[in-house]
């Protein structure tokens, strides 16, 4: 007994400790993120928490439903594909195929109004509204300096950012993009109410323009540029330029730092299956949409080639572009594709007019090219199923 009471009493100090040190320190969000993870039995956040934040609408407007095709699910995905489906937690599975539906099939409960997290597809969506900035003329060209819009970013190191930079991930800027480590920018960003103050604490320490390194808050800075640019919320002007113009059915919903704030710029974006191939459409057609120009084709096909920079391994960088991941040659097909850190993924098929949509609730680690290896579960069962 006067063991365990020595036990309980260092437990305590410890636990005291802890909580001074949080306060002090000012990392509050840990007690939100610690609520939100491990004592619901996760290590990381869930794909339907977003009700757990404040959330700005992105609202639709008039519906312009899918096509669907005559052979829509005529065949099946196979044993060995449906496995690896289930064993990833797979809740959507959507192929389009020349502008129809040809395959749409859901687990779990969820449905084609579902909404969950898109993730890190959402830093695609945020490239997006930079090539609409500049179509509106509030931004000059991708080349412009980030000090334009942001005063951090004008003097010393930080002065030599451009918007090209943080769109390319080359912004030599030091943020620590750790899944892991629940006091790096992901988690501070994901469970915390300032993300301003947050970002602005790092700054550019090696030279930007030359190598790829894969960092959220590249994309957050994006996010604080078309505010100050446009005079609008992101979720405003996602629905005014994007959202309503294709046609999207339901409201979105993206993730906002605290209440009337500022908007997850890197992750955070909260949709449906049907509604995010609406925007591998807007790319995989250039940019167009209902024979309207929503962003300008040079912007978007800038977007979806490699940008000319090392990769992370030193190599000549094959697999990013403006914000959009990119297989040049995936058993014969070119592939640029979004994708989110549970397995979100849009993936667009220009030579086959297809676009595969999968949520769900994992992902595999990434290879040595850094695509996931489960990608091609859902690449490979599309190509199966419809791919001639």
């Amino acid at each position: 007994m006067r063991i365990l009471k020595k036990i309980g009493k260092w437990f305590l100090i410890i636990f005291v400790l802890l909580n001074i040190a949080i306060l002090v320190s000012g990392k509050t969000y840990l007690y939100k993120g610690v609520a939100n993870t491990y004592l619901k039995g996760r290590s990381g956040p869930a794909i339907d928490e977003y009700k757990i934040f404040e959330n700005r609408e992105v609202k639709a407007g008039t519906v312009k439903e899918w096509p669907v095709s005559k052979f829509d699910n005529s065949k099946s995905i196979s044993a060995e594909h449906l496995k690896q489906f289930t064993d990833m937690g797979t809740i959507a599975y959507l192929i389009i195929k020349n502008d129809s539906i040809i395959h749409e099939q859901y687990w779990d409960g969820f449905d084609a109004d579902s909404h969950t997290n898109s993730f890190s597809m959402a830093k695609s969506f945020t490239s997006m509204l930079i090539g609409a900035a500049i179509d509106d003329g509030k931004i000059k060209s991708v080349e412009e300096p980030v000090g334009d819009f942001l005063p951090e970013f004008k003097e010393g190191d930080n002065a030599k950012l451009t918007i090209k930079h943080l769109l390319t991930m080359s912004s030599g800027i030091n943020f620590d993009e750790d899944y892991v480590n629940p006091l790096a920018y992901p988690a501070a960003a994901y469970y915390g109410s300032d993300i301003k103050k947050l970002t602005y604490k790092y700054k550019v320490t090696e030279e930007p323009g030359k190598q790829f390194k894969y960092l959220s808050g590249n994309s957050e800075l994006l996010g604080f540029i078309i505010e100050k640019a446009t005079s609008k919320k992101l979720a405003d002007y996602f629905s005014e330029k994007i959202w309503q113009p294709i046609g999207a059915k339901n409201n979105a919903f993206w993730g906002l730092d605290h209440e009337d704030g500022m908007e997850k710029s890197y992750c955070c974006f909260n949709s449906n299956a049907r509604d995010f191939a609406r925007l591998g459409k807007l790319y995989l057609d250039s940019g167009k949409c209902n024979g309207k120009q929503l962003i300008d084709v040079d912007y978007v096909l800038n977007s979806i080639k490699p940008a000319e920079l090392l990769d992370d391994d030193g190599n000549k960088n094959q697999k990013y572009g403006y914000s959009w991941w990119l297989i040049p040659d995936y058993k014969g097909h070119r592939i640029f594709y979004a994708r989110g850190i549970l397995g979100q993924y849009i993936v667009c098929i220009p030579d086959k007019k297809v676009i595969v949509v999968r949520l769900g609730k994992k992902r595999e680690k990434r290879k040595d090219n850094n695509h996931p290896t489960d990608l091609n579960y859902y690449l490979d069962a599309a190509m199966e199923m419809y791919g001639n």
